[in-house]
């Protein structure tokens, strides 16, 4: 059955329904996964945060690898940020964590999106003129490839009040339209979102922060445990690909392609999130960072985090940081304190 959405043209069957329901079965039960893994989840948080944040800046054009991003993300505070890779990894992690922290305060509304907008490119110097509002010239969604070079993907809303209404309508819709299931609204939103194109620049790293927001206020609270960003990054040419078709077609496009890509997206990293909470070695996800210490002490009975520290090259408050999370995990044991402190793996 084929019904408008929007102003978009969208097929509801049967497969579609089965896709929905599957991803809600695994949503029903997320609750008391919760209440029995704990404190454990953290971690998965921490290591789908730097995929996040690595990912999204990357599908952009940054080179950062998620080591890196793992490393500025831990030391931001004191961080210089001059390289613009460093000041769009900053932003998306500082726009994340708000999302994360406060998505049930943070309203669907343009003043909500332009106060993301200034958070995303608060570190970013090129975009100072521009940041937290709507674009002030025309701008085009473009993939950018490994050489360096750009192809156009389609065109977008016009700047001027031509943006300003098409957001106007985009978000009044959202909070109209009840009869739609969640997912669908999302992807359908996400999909506008990107056509209109409203900023003069940070489109696509907001879409997918957006996507989050809009997960977490739907009570899809598993979002934060498992990267869609890198599922994007993963699929990078299938998604421009996709939205290039649909948008193609404007107006009142058929968009069951960006829909189910949308939904197969969300069904694969739910799966592999739900293999992860399966797996009878949950307990030990260890980050690379934190199998590097485990060896260096495994090795070195009664080392401290600054020997730590200068074996790795890495800051001394990332390794405290890491060390208190595997003494969390019972994997380390403290011992001592102050200048005396060392550690040694448990038993």
């Amino acid at each position: 059955m084929r019904t408008i959405l929007y102003t978009f043209n969208v097929e509801l069957n049967w497969a579609l329904v089965k896709r929905l329901n599957k991803i809600d079965r695994f949503d029903a039960s997320w609750s008391s996964l919760e209440k029995v893994e704990g404190d454990k989840l953290q971690q998965l948080k921490d290591i789908s945060t730097v995929k996040s944040v690595g990912a999204s800046t990357r599908i952009e054009g940054s080179k950062m690898p998620d080591d890196d991003v793992e490393q500025l993300i831990a030391d931001l505070a004191n961080a210089q940020l001059e390289e613009r890779d460093e000041q769009e990894v900053g932003g998306y992690y500082l726009a994340l964590d708000l999302i994360c922290d406060a998505h049930e305060s943070i309203d669907i509304s343009v003043n909500a999106f332009k106060h993301l907008h200034r958070v995303l490119l608060i570190y970013s110097l090129k975009d100072f003129w521009h940041k937290g509002d709507f674009k002030q010239h025309s701008n085009t969604v473009e993939i950018s490839y490994s050489d360096g070079t750009k192809e156009v993907v389609f065109k977008t809303t016009p700047p001027g009040f031509e943006t300003d209404e098409a957001m106007r309508k985009l978000v009044d819709w959202f909070h109209v339209e009840d009869e739609i299931h969640p997912l669908i609204k999302c992807a359908v939103f996400i999909y506008e979102f990107l056509t209109i194109h409203p900023f003069q620049d940070g489109n696509g790293r907001l879409s997918r922060l957006l996507t989050t927001l809009l997960l977490l206020k739907f009570g899809y609270v598993w979002i934060q445990y498992i990267s869609f960003e890198h599922e994007i990054e993963q699929r990078k040419t299938d998604y421009y690909r996709v939205l290039r078709h649909c948008q193609s077609n404007r107006p009142n496009e058929a968009i069951d392609q960006w829909v189910n890509f949308f939904l197969d997206c969300l069904d694969t990293i739910q799966g592999e999130l739900s293999d992860k909470m399966k797996s009878k070695r949950y307990g030990t996800i260890l980050a690379p960072r934190e199998v590097d210490i485990l060896r260096i002490i495994q090795a070195h009975p009664g080392t401290s985090s600054g020997q730590v520290s200068k074996k790795l090259n890495i800051p001394l408050s990332t390794v405290k940081r890491l060390m208190a999370g595997l003494v969390r995990k019972e994997l380390l044991v403290k011992h001592g304190r102050g200048a005396g402190t060392n550690y040694e793996i448990s038993d």
